[in-house]
């Protein structure tokens, strides 16, 4: 490290970093209501000295590209982006992380108040500690970090702020067509300090199976829903497995089944004293690195159809399936892309450690920026992802700080910097 890199690293004020994902864990922004959160973050950037775009996305028009996915309903959406302009030949970079959350659930489930950002035995509790308010304040951190050294940068640092990850990446689209692109990104996504280099898709659906009411005294005379759900539950077990069978990514290694067919909820019936006469089950079938979305829905329709065959009520009366709700496509990028070296080494020198390559199998803003931006980018971030989306979510004070000193080294390596 030179100078200049360990004067910004010196700088890091983790103290302010924790306080400030403590405030932001405070602000709800699960369920679509995201505006106050970017307000607080658009004010923090400006604070540091950074030019602040804040805008109203048209979520009309913001619908129109294939890539556009958002299921929850919003009245209003907000982007904010943070530029901090060089004043030489340098390179940018764009790190993006967004606001939004999951809501918290029932809080009795909660050791630690949801809303509070509770540090405890060297964690961060709170929703969205982990996934990715935590990220995102490594990120703004980061750049006070090399404001507050005096480091004077030659390129460009781009800092997204944006809102409905959950739900699609509705934000992170809107900048994307907004014009923000670099040589590099990183998305703060919990990823245990690893690097990855691609994610999975993820593709929600629902499924609707009629039956037949009868009294419940003479159900033989009617045709239960739910029975028919059984068969079908089955079928899509089965594809799960062969659709996870004979992988050998390396960027998967550790995981059983990467691309899991998961069913998260069932409705059927109206009263216990009658047959079900329909229900309808949602689930979310994973879409393997390089593959068409298309051809995971086809293979998940194919394996109901094969299974409704079988079966003679089925057969006469066929289910629907719709493809509702959030759809994320894959994404990944070559290993020869130098955006992977260049956190690999800020990793090793901010923390003496080497990073690990890992794929994610879950979706992100990745795809967006890659395969809508054409930015090469790679999420690295602070936390565990199975502890987001759960009670007492967190994320280790440990990897926030490396994850902060990582970005610090990345922002003067690829935006360069002028010599003292």
């Amino acid at each position: 490290m030179n100078e200049v890199e360990r004067r910004a690293l010196g700088a890091l004020d983790v103290e302010g970093m924790l306080e400030f994902l403590r405030e932001l864990i405070a602000i709800p922004s699960h369920g679509g209501e995201e505006t106050a959160a970017q307000r607080r973050v658009a004010s923090e950037l400006r604070g540091l000295g950074l030019e602040v775009d804040e805008w109203e996305l048209d979520l009309e028009a913001l619908s129109g590209p294939p890539s556009f996915s958002m299921s929850i309903d919003r009245e209003r959406a907000l982007g904010v982006v943070g530029t901090l302009e060089g004043g030489g030949c340098g390179g940018s970079l764009i790190l993006n992380g967004h606001v939004d959350t999951v809501a918290p659930g029932d809080e009795e489930n909660w050791l630690h108040p949801p809303l509070e950002g509770t540090i405890s035995g060297g964690s961060v509790y709170g929703r969205g500690a982990c996934d990715m308010k935590g990220g995102l304040s490594c990120a703004i951190y980061a750049a006070r970090a090399i404001k507050d050294s005096g480091a004077r940068l030659r390129g460009r640092l781009i800092l997204e702020s944006v809102i409905g990850e959950e739900d699609g990446g509705a934000g992170t689209l809107a900048a994307v067509l907004r014009g923000y692109a670099a040589d590099g990104a990183v998305v703060m996504e919990p990823s245990e300090a690893k690097i990855a280099p691609a994610h999975a898709g993820a593709l929600s659906f629902s499924v609707h199976i009629p039956g037949r009411s009868a009294h419940a005294c003479v159900k033989e005379e009617g045709v239960s829903a739910i029975d028919k759900f059984m068969p079908l539950h089955e079928a899509l077990r089965a594809l799960e497995v062969e659709r996870n069978r004979g992988l050998n990514d390396p960027l998967y290694s550790r995981y059983k089944t990467p691309y899991a067919i998961n069913i998260g909820t069932v409705r059927g019936g109206t009263w216990p004293g009658s047959v079900a006469e329909s229900l309808t089950f949602e689930g979310r079938i994973g879409v393997k690195v390089g593959e068409r979305p298309e051809a995971a829905r086809k293979s998940l329709e194919e394996a109901v159809m094969r299974a409704c065959r079988s079966d003679p009520w089925l057969r006469e009366h066929p289910v629907t399936v719709e493809w509702s709700g959030y759809q994320f496509d894959p994404a990944s990028i070559t290993f020869d892309e130098p955006i992977i070296d260049m956190v690999r080494g800020a990793f090793r020198d901010a923390t003496g450690r080497e990073a690990e390559l890992e794929g994610m199998t879950y979706a992100s803003d990745m795809r967006h920026l890659v395969n809508t931006g054409g930015t090469p980018t790679v999420i690295f971030g602070p936390g565990d992802v199975r502890n987001a989306h759960a009670p007492d979510e967190h994320v280790p004070v440990d990897e926030l700080v490396a994850v902060a000193r990582t970005l610090v080294l990345m922002i003067l390596r690829i935006c360069g910097h002028e010599e003292d």
